[in-house]
């Protein structure tokens, strides 16, 4: 059972994924879309830096050596937070996940499939395409009104 601990990892972090950007755009009613992305990632960024801090990890040896693209990652969060709380209001929580974890599945399948980014290399079969189908067809229920 060596996948259970990433299995139940990634559970939380779907329940985590899913509460953040309903609390997030509570925010945002507050203090604006923009203004409430910017406070979760600076309250994100103080979290990870303690976080590190407490680890005794803090590296940055490496870092000159990085890609110009490996320093987007931020910003794809950035994006997809102020997206979430954008959406979540017009359309609601289930359906703003439904489509977001759609696009997620399909990005993954395609990153896998093709080995992109270094990562993958699992070939995209029958049973994938099913399950991908599936989630597509739920995630078009969901989202239908």
């Amino acid at each position: 059972m060596p996948q259970l601990l990433p299995v139940l990892l990634m559970l939380c972090a779907g329940a985590a994924v899913a509460l953040q950007p309903s609390i997030n755009a509570r925010l945002a009613e507050k203090v604006g879309i923009l203004e409430s992305a910017c406070i979760s990632f600076a309250v994100g960024a103080a979290a990870l830096f303690l976080a590190v801090l407490c680890s005794g990890k803090l590296t940055v040896r490496e870092l000159p050596e990085a890609a110009w693209w490996e320093w987007t990652g931020g910003i794809l969060g950035a994006f997809f937070v102020s997206a979430t709380i954008l959406s979540i209001p017009r359309i609601g929580t289930a359906a703003a996940m439904a489509v977001a974890i759609s696009a997620q599945l399909l990005t993954g399948l395609f990153l896998d499939h093709f080995g992109i980014l270094g990562f993958g290399g699992m070939q995209l079969d029958a049973k994938r395409m099913l399950g991908a189908a599936l989630l597509l067809m739920g995630a078009g229920l969901i989202v239908h009104r």
